[in-house]
């Protein structure tokens, strides 16, 4: 699955995956299609596998949200946690994880995966409506690029076993981060014949998502999700942008005990 969308949070904000009370381990296994990467006009539909085990004392180790810890300290819910930004290549690969890149990107390298400290904060404004704020920071890549996000969650309906959310959001990136996924420079440029571009610090992407979640009992549910992603800036005038709109989608069954 692409990093660069929606589906992700949507995955966890509609599997139940954060906020667990106990501890209670989370298995899901489904299909999602995204953009082989930010800015592609091909897409890459696979199964999509996850894994969450939430712990009373506030740790958690998930194949989404990283190796962490969260804590409620008043209104607000924050966490911090050991995450995985992966890696975008040059050629089409695809695999449980998603798909990492595309023959569109040929000449321009790949983007090496690495470790990244997660940090969040969420508050429940009202009953319902959460605003969240979210910032990563590469460790071993560093060149690769910080990001932040602000985003809005509601609860469009609930009603005995159906959960439906609605979720904008809006992330941000620093320069190396903008030149790393969305620039081009003078050797990528005599590679892969992109025109050189050297992207700004800023805005480069918006987000809107919707899920459903329908409890089968106390142990199963299906999930699904849709969501919409527009490069904004930047990020939507980089010569390897082929699509600045796209979509994403996930079908999916969870389990918890």
């Amino acid at each position: 699955m692409n990093k660069n969308s929606l589906t992700a949070l949507l995955l966890l904000a509609a599997a139940g995956f954060v906020h667990a009370e106990g501890n209670v381990l989370t298995l899901g296994a489904g299909i999602a299609g995204a953009p082989r990467y930010s800015g592609a006009d091909d897409y890459a539909i696979g199964p999509l596998l996850a894994i969450d085990w939430q712990f009373a004392n506030g740790f958690y180790a998930s194949s989404l949200r990283g190796i962490g810890y969260g804590r409620a300290v008043g209104p607000v819910y924050l966490s911090a946690a050991l995450g995985y930004r992966g890696e975008r290549s040059e050629k089409n690969r695809d695999g449980i994880g998603g798909a990492s890149g595309s023959t569109a990107l040929r000449g321009m390298g790949d983007v090496k995966g690495g470790a990244t400290a997660v940090f969040g904060a969420s508050w429940e404004i009202v009953d319902g409506l959460v605003l969240e704020f979210s910032a990563e920071q590469p460790l071993g890549k560093r060149r690769n690029g910080r990001t932040a996000g602000i985003g809005l969650t509601g609860t469009l309906y609930q009603q005995g076993k159906d959960h439906v959310t609605l979720s904008l959001a809006a992330n941000a990136g620093d320069r190396d981060y903008m030149q790393t996924y969305y620039g081009v420079t003078a050797a990528q440029s005599a590679r892969s014949g992109y025109r050189q571009y050297r992207p700004k610090a800023g805005l480069y992407e918006v987000e809107l998502g919707m899920t459903w979640r329908h409890m089968i009992d106390i142990r199963w549910a299906v999930t699904g999700t849709l969501g919409a992603v527009s490069l904004t800036r930047d990020a939507a005038n980089s010569p390897i942008t082929q699509r600045s709109r796209s979509g994403t989608g996930a079908l999916y069954v969870t389990y918890s005990f």
